[in-house]
């Protein structure tokens, strides 16, 4: 696909955002985001800006997080106009240990990633109408089948407007707004997420950033899309 191909396939996308956004506004629902503050996720957070930048975004505060991410989260917030929201688990870390006293992400991330990620965002979605999340079509199998709207948890609709771009459109989106990439990106890390269960994709020896979490296990998620989708 050429780059003027592209740019056409990009604007049709933002349409597309505006239209549906319109929508939701026009019917009085309560709108929130969530993001992780990668590079990837920048372009839905600009789209999102131009277009009503009191939407809020929830950020997953897990305690576990690069340093660099909180550092990249806070200049996105203030690049954009964004209202950045952090939440955390309401379980202590003294609370999230195995028998042996180890903390959970040692030995049972799929409850690590439940205390501090699906838990925080409960409260968020009772208190809202629809959730504004960025998964693609094109990094996991479970994202595969997901529609662009779907139910969610406690009566949400989760709206999906980044599902069919392609990684190679986000590229170009960020290449076309001068968008920032996560410092990390550079350092060889893909995909990016908390500090523990996050390597460099070449430690690993691929090039799949989804494959760069949870290193040597089959878990390729966190929780958030496969426990709070219907």
């Amino acid at each position: 696909m050429g780059n003027k191909d592209s740019n056409s396939t990009i604007e049709n996308h933002v349409s597309e955002i505006e239209r549906k956004l319109w929508e939701y506004r026009q019917e009085g629902f309560r709108v929130f985001a969530s993001s992780s503050f990668q590079s990837h996720s920048i372009p839905m957070l600009h789209i999102l800006s131009r277009i009503d930048n009191s939407i809020p975004v929830y950020f997953l505060e897990t305690g576990f997080h690069f340093p660099e991410t909180i550092k990249f989260k806070n200049r996105i917030a203030q690049m954009f106009g964004i209202q950045v929201i952090s939440v955390h688990s309401p379980v202590p870390k003294t609370s999230q240990r195995d028998p042996m006293g180890n903390l959970l992400f040692t030995s049972d991330p799929d409850t690590c990633c439940h205390l501090n990620k699906v838990l925080p965002l409960e409260p968020v979605l009772m208190s809202h109408d629809i959730w504004i999340s960025g998964v693609r079509k094109d990094q996991t199998a479970f994202r595969s089948k997901l529609k662009a709207e779907a139910k969610g948890a406690h009566g949400t609709l989760r709206y999906h407007p980044m599902l069919n771009w392609t990684a190679r459109e986000i590229w170009d989106y960020q290449k076309m707004h001068n968008l920032p990439l996560h410092p990390l990106e550079s350092e060889g890390y893909l995909s990016i997420g908390c500090m523990p269960c996050t390597r460099k994709y070449e430690v690993i020896g691929d090039s799949d950033g989804r494959n760069s979490r949870w290193s040597g296990m089959a878990k390729t998620e966190c929780g958030i899309h496969t426990e709070l989708t219907k």
